[in-house]
C-alpha cells in the first residue's frame, strides 16, 4: 500500500472513531428515571383491577400500590408512554405493595407508535428477564444494547404461584435527539458538491430507516466515467453496489457487491454504516457485518455533481425516477462526517428538497403473529347471505404449508378454502362431496416477505388475485354461485367446531396477518385484543414476530440455509460436510488415519483441521510399510528448461497447490516431517552465487520471504548439499552450479525446513550468457507422520489434570479423543463459565456422560455400553453440541442424540481454563491414558504439556492391545512410540496391515527351491525384514496355503520333498481338477482329487492344507472342504525342500507327476506359505541370503490385476511360451499360412481325437472290471448347505496311486 493510501486509512479510522465516541458520549450518564414523573394516564395495561389507569411507579403506594390485572393469566401487560421518543438503557420492578402479588419473569416490548410492537433481544432470541421474589426488593437489569423508543411494555411471563400478577415499574434513559427526513416514495433529497466531481479515497456513510416497503433506493450516486455507489432495499434486504475502476458497467447490469440484513420492511427502525478505504470495504446492517474488496485498479470513487437520497431522478426530468424510490423515514444521515438532513432543515443551498418532510409519520398498522401450528386461529364476524364474498389480507411467512381462511358459505354454497400448500396458494370451494372450484397461483410464497391476497365473488364470478401491487400473475377466475357467511376463521380452526363450520385439511397457519378487510371493511385486531370482536387463540396481536433463522447463516463450510416458522435446516450437499449444521468433515484428517482405517495407497482427501474453517485439500497417501508419505502435487513437477534470463528480466514460475496457504500450513505443521526435492541443472548457469556473492537463483517460501539457500543446505546458510558435504566440483564454491562449467552439472537436494515450505516461486537470473541453459525442477511437497493422531498423555492420580485455554465455541463445539483406562469412572474433561458448562466424563465403567449448559439449564447425553470400557483397550468418543442438535457417540455403539430447543439461550459462554483429565475442584479425575484429543478442529499437543506438569507423562504405551488385530495373515503387532507398525516376517503377505499379496507370473520351466536345513542360522545379523526365511521343518504339523491363476493343464504347482520317497505334490490334472497327494514311502500313497470345476480357468483359486498330527483339511475357495485322517501307520518325515513350479533336479519322479511336471507351472502364484515360512516373498525380497534357488523367468506381479484386466482374452490354447494364450507375434504373412495349415489339422485332429475317445471308452470299462484298489476310510466330508447333490458327487475322494481321472484321456 502506497503512502496516500495509508494516509487515508488513518484518517478514516480515525474518523470513525470520533463519529463512534460523538455517539456513545450522547449516552453518558444515560441513567436519569424516567417513569417516575410520569402521570396515571400514560399507564395503560391489558387490563386492570379497577378498571381505570392507574400509576404503578417504583415505590408507588397509594391505592392499589401498583398494577394487578383483572385475570392473571398469559398475554396480559403494563404499558408506559413516555411522551417523546427516548434512549431506555435499563430497568427496574417491584412486586405490588402490600400484597403477595410480584411477577418472578418477564419480557419487554418497545414501539414509536403504541402500535407494531418489537420484542427486546439478547443472543438473536426474545429476552426473558428475572423479576422478583417478593412484593417490596427492587431488581434492576441494565439493558445489553439500549433501546430508543416512545413506548415500553412489560409483559408478565411467571409470577407468584401463591397470588397474582403484581408490578411496580422504572425506566431508566435520557432523551433523544436525531434528525428526521420522511420520504413518501415519491420524493428524495438531493445534495450537490461544491465542484464538477467530487473524488474521494475514502468514504464513510452512517443512517438508520424505517422502511413501509420491500424495495426502494436509499442513495445513489455516479460519475460519467463509471463510477458509482448505490445502497438499495431489495426484496427486504439491503445491497450495496459499488465501482471504482471507471469502466462503463451501469447500475442495472452489475450484481450487488454485498446484499445483508433481512425483514428490513418491518417498520422498525434499522442501522447502516458503510465505511471505504480505497478497495477496502465495511458494510454494517444492525449487528451484521461483511468486509470485501472491489474490483478493479482504481482506489479513488469519482461522482459527478451530486448525491441523491430516496431515490435516483431522472435529469431533466423533474419527478421521474429510475428505480423505486424509498418509502419510509431516514434519521442521522451522515455523509462524510456531513449531517445531511440537518442541511435541509436549514435549507442549505447545497440540498434541494423534494417534498420531503421533517417527521416520521406511520400508519397505525396493526400486524398479528399466529404462533402455534395447531392450534392458532383467529376468528372475525362477516356479513351473512350477501350474494357475493370479498376478503383481502396481507400475509408473511417460512411454512409452505398453512390454512390461510376457511369459512362456511351461506345457502349451501359449500366451504371456502384458502390455503399455502407447497408454497402455492390455493383456493377451492369445497362441498361435502366434491370441489366445485378450485384455482392456483403463485410460488414459493413463503419467502418472508409480504404477499397481498384478494378474494372477490360476484354474479357467481370469482376473482384471486395476488400480490396486485407487484408484479403479479395474471387473476385467475372461475365460474361459481356463492353466498357469504358469517365467520371468517383465519389461521386454523378451533378444536371445538364441525368441519362444515371450520375446514383445515392441512396444519395452521404459522406467520403474521395484516391489514384484513372483509366486505371491504377495515377489521380493528385491537378490538379483537380487548375481546369486544370476534375471537382468537394463541395469537400475537400488534406484533409480527417474524425471525430469519438464517440470519446469520448458522449452516458452516458453505451449507445452504432454509427454514421454516420454527427452525432452519442447512443442505450440506457438495461442501464435503455433513450434520445439522455442516459442522463434520467427511473426510480425515491426515493419510496417518487413513492408513489406521485399513487404506491402502491412493489419492483421498485430508481436512488438516476436521471441523475447523479450512476445507479438504486432495493429496496422494503413499501407505508403506515403514511410513506413511502424503504427497501434494503442484502445477510444474516436470524438468523446465530456462534460458535468456538475467537480473533485470529475471525468469519466474509460480506453484499452485490446488488449495489455498492456509491449507497447506495446516497439513505441514501436523506432520512430524516434511519436505521437497529441488534440482537444478546448469551449464555456465551459476546457482547461489557462492561463496559470498548475491545469489542468482533463490526461492520463496510460505510466509512470501526470499531464501538464498538451495536442498541439502541448512536455512539461512548461502550453500547447496555438496557446500556441507564439501565435496563440490569446485573447492572454491559451495555449489556445483556455481563454478561456472561449460558442461552440463547439478545441484540437487531436500529442502526440510518446515517453516519455509513450501515453495511457491522459483526465481532465475543467469541464464542470458553465451551457452548459458539451466533446467529446475521442484518436486511434489512431501510429509509424513501425524503430530496428533497418537499423541498421548498418562494420568497417574486423580488430582492430576491438564489444563488449556478456554474453549471458545458458541455456537458449534465439538470433542473427539481415545482413551483406555481400568478405573471405575473419571471425568476426561471440563470447562465452565459463569452459568454454562460443558463436561465429559466415564460415570461408570460402562457409561459415558456428555453434559452441557448453555444458559438453559443442564442437558445430559449418556451412552451405555453392553461391554465394559475400562479393560484397558483404546475407546472413542465424540460428542458434539450445535445449533441444531447435541449427540455423543461412543466406539460404534448407537449415537445419543437430542434437539436443541429453538428458544432462549443458544451461546456456550465459558470463560475458565480448560482441564483435561481432571476438574476445576482436583475431585473425580480421570486415571488412563487420553490420546489425540481435538476440539472444533483444533489439536491439543498433550505430551508437550505433560512435559511441564507434575502427575501426567508424555505417551502411553499398549498398543497393540488395541490395534493388534489390524495385522492380518500372520502378521505381528510391534509397540511403537507413536502408534505401531506391523511385522510381516513370517507372513506371505506384506504393506502396512499384511494384506498386500506377494505374487510372481511363472513362464515355463520357472521354479523356485526353498531348501531347508538343520540348522539354519537366519536370523543371526539379519534385519526384520528378512527373517521372512526363517526355517521350520518340524513334520507334526503342516499349513500349506498359496493362491494360483492358471489356464495350463496339467500344472504341477508345489512340490514338498522329504526324502528320495516321500513327497507332497499339489498339481492340476489334464481334465483341470485339481489333485494334492502325499507319498509316504515307497506302497503309502494318498491322492485327494477335487474336480467340481476345471481350475485351469484362469480365474483366481485359493487353497489351503493343513495337517495337525494325522488330521487333514483341504480347504479350497472357501467352499470345497475335505477332511481325512491317516492311518497309525503313516509316518512324515523331516522336510528338506520345497519347489515352486517346475522341479528340476531329479528326485526320481513317477509317472502322474512326470507329465505335470512336463512344463511345471506357467501362470501366476500368490501368497505362498508353508508353516512360518513364505518361499515366494523370500525369492523376490531376499534373493540373496535365503536359502532359495530361482530358475527360469519370474516376474512380479499382482494375480488379480491378471486376472481383472485379461479376463475376457482367454482361450483354451496354450503353448510352451504362453500360459495365457498370447498371440504369436510374426509376419502377418506368415500368420496366415499357419492360420490355412490351422484349418485342415484341425479337421484332423478332431477325427482322430473322436476315436481315441472310443477307444478310451472301452479301455476304462476293461480296466474298471479287472483293477482292485485299496481303498481308505474316510472319516469325514463336509460340503456346503447351498450345493446340490449332484455337485457334491463331483468332489471326490480317490486312493489311486497312478490314475488321475483316466476316463478323460489314454
Amino acid at each position: 500500500m502506497d503512502s496516500t493510501a495509508r494516509l487515508t486509512s488513518v484518517l478514516t479510522l480515525l474518523f470513525s472513531g470520533l463519529w463512534q465516541l460523538g455517539l456513545t458520549a450522547t449516552n453518558y450518564n444515560c441513567d436519569d428515571p424516567l417513569a417516575s414523573l410520569l402521570s396515571p394516564m400514560a399507564f395503560s395495561s391489558s387490563s386492570d383491577l379497577t378498571g381505570t389507569p392507574i400509576s404503578a411507579q417504583l415505590n408507588w403506594r397509594v391505592g392499589t400500590g401498583g398494577w394487578s390485572p383483572a385475570d392473571s393469566s398469559a398475554q396480559q401487560w403494563l404499558q408506559m408512554d413516555l411522551g417523546n421518543r427516548v434512549e431506555i438503557t435499563a430497568v427496574a420492578t417491584q412486586g405490588r405493595y402490600g400484597s403477595s402479588d410480584w411477577v418472578t419473569s418477564y419480557s419487554l416490548m418497545f414501539s414509536d407508535t403504541g402500535r407494531n410492537w418489537k420484542q427486546y433481544k439478547q443472543e438473536d432470541s426474545i429476552w426473558t428477564f428475572a423479576g422478583n421474589m417478593n412484593a417490596d426488593s427492587v431488581v434492576h437489569h441494565k439493558l445489553l444494547h439500549s433501546v430508543r423508543a416512545r413506548f415500553i411494555r412489560f409483559v408478565p411471563l411467571e409470577w407468584n404461584p401463591s397470588g397474582k400478577i403484581g408490578m411496580r415499574v422504572e425506566v431508566y434513559g435520557c432523551s433523544y435527539k436525531s434528525d428526521v427526513a420522511d420520504f413518501d416514495g415519491r420524493s428524495s433529497l438531493l445534495y450537490r458538491f461544491n465542484q464538477k466531481l467530487m473524488s474521494t479515497l475514502k468514504d464513510v456513510i452512517s443512517l438508520k430507516f424505517k422502511s413501509m416497503q420491500g424495495d426502494g433506493v436509499l442513495f445513489h450516486g455516479e460519475g460519467q466515467r463509471g463510477d458509482h455507489i448505490t445502497l438499495e432495499l431489495q426484496n427486504g434486504r439491503l445491497a450495496l453496489y459499488l465501482n471504482l475502476d471507471d469502466s462503463k458497467a451501469r447500475l442495472s447490469s452489475s450484481p450487488p457487491l454485498a446484499t445483508l440484513g433481512s425483514l428490513l420492511d418491518d417498520q422498525h427502525w434499522h442501522s447502516v454504516l458503510i465505511e471505504r478505504v480505497g478497495k477496502q470495504v465495511n458494510f454494517t446492517v444492525d449487528k451484521h457485518t461483511e468486509h470485501f474488496r472491489t474490483k478493479g485498479e482504481a482506489d479513488a470513487l469519482d461522482i459527478d455533481y451530486e448525491l441523491s437520497f430516496g431515490g435516483i431522478p431522472v435529469p431533466g426530468k423533474p419527478g421521474t425516477f429510475l428505480k423505486k424510490n424509498f418509502h419510509g423515514c431516514i434519521e442521522n444521515l451522515y455523509y462524510n462526517g456531513i449531517n445531511i438532513i440537518d442541511l435541509a432543515k436549514r435549507r442549505k443551498h447545497q440540498i434541494y428538497t423534494g417534498n420531503v418532510t421533517f417527521s416520521c409519520s406511520e400508519p397505525q398498522i396493526v400486524p398479528i403473529t399466529f404462533v402455534n401450528s395447531s392450534s392458532s386461529y383467529l376468528l372475525l364476524p362477516g356479513t351473512p347471505q350477501i350474494d357475493g364474498l370479498s376478503v383481502s389480507f396481507q400475509f408473511r411467512t417460512w411454512n409452505k404449508d398453512g390454512l390461510l381462511l376457511s369459512t362456511e358459505l351461506s345457502e349451501g354454497s359449500g366451504t371456502l378454502l384458502l390455503s399455502l400448500e407447497g408454497g402455492i396458494l390455493r383456493l377451492a370451494i369445497q362441498k361435502t362431496t366434491q370441489h366445485v372450484a378450485e384455482i392456483l397461483t403463485g410460488s414459493s410464497l413463503n419467502d418472508g416477505l409480504w404477499h397481498s391476497v384478494s378474494i372477490n365473488a360476484r354474479r357467481s364470478r370469482i376473482t384471486l388475485t395476488l400480490d396486485n401491487d407487484s408484479a403479479s400473475p395474471a387473476q385467475d377466475t372461475a365460474r361459481v354461485q356463492i353466498y357469504s357467511g358469517n365467520s371468517y376463521y383465519f389461521g386454523g380452526c378451533p378444536d371445538n367446531l364441525t368441519d362444515s363450520q371450520c375446514l383445515n385439511p392441512i396444519k395452521a397457519f404459522q406467520g403474521c396477518m395484516r391489514l384484513i378487510f372483509i366486505d371491504n371493511q377495515p377489521k380493528d385486531l385491537i378490538s379483537v385484543q380487548q375481546g369486544s370482536l370476534g375471537n382468537f387463540s394463541d395469537l400475537h396481536i400488534d406484533l409480527c414476530s417474524i425471525k430469519d433463522r438464517c440470519l446469520p447463516n448458522y449452516c458452516e463450510h458453505g451449507g445452504r440455509c432454509s427454514q421454516s416458522w420454527t427452525t432452519f435446516y442447512c443442505n450440506c450437499s457438495d461442501t464435503g460436510y455433513t450434520g445439522g449444521t455442516c459442522h463434520d468433515s467427511i473426510y480425515e484428517q491426515s493419510c496417518e488415519v487413513y492408513r489406521h482405517q485399513g487404506n491402502t495407497a491412493g489419492f483421498f482427501y485430508v481436512d488438516p483441521d476436521g471441523t475447523g474453517p479450512l476445507g479438504p485439500l486432495q493429496v496422494y497417501c503413499n501407505i508403506t510399510e515403514d511410513k506413511i508419505w502424503m504427497s501434494v502435487q503442484h502445477n510444474n513437477t516436470e524438468l523446465t528448461r530456462v534460458q535468456g534470463s538475467s537480473p533485470e528480466k529475471p525468469y519466474t514460475m509460480t506453484l499452485d497447490y490446488g488449495g489455498s496457504m492456509e491449507q497447506l500450513e495446516a497439513l505441514i505443521d501436523g506432520s512430524e516431517h516434511c519436505e521437497q526435492e529441488v534440482a537444478y541443472h546448469c551449464r555456465r548457469s551459476r546457482l547461489l552465487n557462492t561463496p559470498d556473492g548475491t545469489p542468482f537463483t533463490w526461492w520463496i517460501g510460505r510466509a512470501n520471504e526470499r531464501h538464498p539457500y538451495w536442498g541439502g543446505s541448512l536455512p539461512g546458510v548461502q550453500q547447496c548439499e555438496c557446500g556441507l558435504e564439501e565435496n563440490c566440483l569446485d573447492f572454491g564454491h559451495f555449489c556445483n552450479c556455481d563454478a561456472d562449467k561449460d558442461e552440463w552439472t547439478s545441484d540437487t537436494g531436500f529442502l526440510s525446513f518446515k517453516d519455509h515450505l513450501p515453495v511457491t516461486q522459483i526465481v532465475i537470473t543467469d541464464t542470458n550468457r553465451s551457452n548459458s541453459e539451466a533446467a529446475w525442477r521442484i518436486g511434489p511437497l512431501r510429509c509424513y507422520g501425524d503430530r496428533h493422531f497418537w499423541n498421548a498423555v498418562s494420568f497417574y492420580t486423580e488430582a492430576s489434570y491438564l489444563h488449556f485455554p478456554t474453549f471458545h465455541a458458541e455456537f458449534s463445539a465439538d470433542i473427539s479423543f481415545f482413551f483406555k483406562t481400568t478405573a471405575l469412572s473419571g471425568v476426561f474433561l471440563e470447562n465452565l463459565g459463569m452459568k454454562d458448562f460443558i463436561r465429559l466424563e466415564m460415570s461408570s465403567p460402562s457409561e459415558i456422560m456428555f453434559a452441557i449448559d448453555v444458559g438453559n439449564g443442564p442437558v445430559e447425553l449418556i451412552v451405555q455400553s453392553p461391554s465394559l470400557l475400562n479393560d484397558n483397550q483404546w475407546h472413542y468418543i465424540r460428542a458434539e453440541r450445535n445449533l441444531k442438535e447435541t449427540s455423543l457417540q461412543v466406539d460404534s455403539l448407537p449415537r445419543s442424540t437430542r434437539q436443541t430447543s429453538e428458544d432462549g439461550h443458544f451461546r456456550l459462554q465459558l470463560n475458565s481454563q480448560l482441564f483435561v483429565g481432571g476438574t476445576s475442584s482436583r475431585q473425580k479425575g480421570f486415571v488412563g491414558c487420553i490420546r489425540s484429543l481435538h476440539l472444533n478442529g483444533q489439536k491439543l499437543d498433550l505430551e508437550e504439556r505433560a512435559k511441564v506438569t507434575s502427575g501426567v507423562r508424555p505417551g502411553c504405551p499398549g498398543h497393540c492391545s488395541s490395534y493388534g488385530s489390524n495385522c492380518h495373515n500372520g502378521g505381528k503387532c510391534v509397540e511403537k512410540h507413536s502408534g505401531y507398525s506391523c511385522d510381516c516376517t513370517n507372513s506371505p503377505y506384506e504393506g502396512p496391515f499384511c494384506q498386500k499379496e506377494v505374487s510372481a507370473v511363472f513362464e515355463a520351466s520357472a521354479s523356485i527351491t526353498y531348501m531347508f536345513q538343520e540348522p539354519y542360522p537366519v536370523t543371526k545379523n539379519m534385519s526384520l525384514s528378512s527373517s521372512s526365511i526363517y526355517t521350520d521343518v518340524t513334520p507334526s504339523k503342516e499349513i500349506i496355503a498359496l493362491s494360483f491363476v492358471t489356464a495350463q493343464a496339467p500344472s504341477l504347482l508345489l512340490f514338498i520333498n522329504s526324502s528320495s520317497q516321500d513327497f507332497l505334490a499339489l498339481y492340476i490334472c489334464k481334465n483341470g481338477s485339481l489333485q494334492v497327494r502325499y507319498q509316504l514311502g515307497k506302497e503309502e500313497s494318498y491322492v485327494f482329487t477335487i474336480d467340481a470345476e476345471n481350475f485351469a480357468n484362469r480365474r483366481m483359486h485359493h487353497v489351503k492344507i493343513s495337517r495337525e498330527g494325522r488330521e487333514l483339511t483341504i480347504q479350497m475357495d472357501q467352499q470345497f472342504r475335505l477332511s481325512y485322517n491317516f492311518s497309525p501307520e503313516a509316518e512324515f518325515r523331516p522336510v528338506r525342500s520345497l519347489t515352486l513350479g517346475k522341479i528340476t533336479e531329479n528326485v526320481g519322479l513317477d509317472s502322474e507327476i512326470a507329465k505335470a511336471n512336463t512344463l511345471g507351472f506357467v501362470g501366476c502364484l500368490s501368497s505362498v506359505q508353508y508353516n512360518h515360512i513364505a518361499p515366494l516373498k523370500a525369492a523376490l525380497r531376499h534373493t540373496t541370503i535365503a536359502p532359495v534357488t530361482v530358475q527360469g523367468t519370474l516376474t512380479e506381479s499382482s494375480c488379480g490385476a491378471m486376472v481383472d484386466s485379461d479376463v475376457n482374452a482367454v482361450t483354451t490354447v496354450h503353448s510352451s511360451s504362453d500360459p495365457f494364450g498370447k498371440t504369436d507375434e510374426r509376419e502377418p504373412l506368415t500368420n496366415a499360412v499357419r492360420s490355412d495349415s490351422a484349418v485342415i489339422g484341425g479337421v484332423i485332429a478332431v477325427v482322430i481325437f473322436i476315436t481315441f475317445c472310443i477307444i478310451g471308452i472301452m479301455t476304462r470299462f476293461l480296466y474298471q472290471q479287472k483293477q482292485t484298489h485299496r481303498t481308505n476310510q474316510m472319516k469325514e466330508k463336509e460340503y456346503p448347505d447351498n450345493l446340490d447333490s449332484s455337485f457334491r458327487n463331483d468332489i471326490d475322494l480317490q486312493n489311486t496311486v497312478s490314475e488321475c481321472k483316466r476316463e478323460y484321456f489314454i
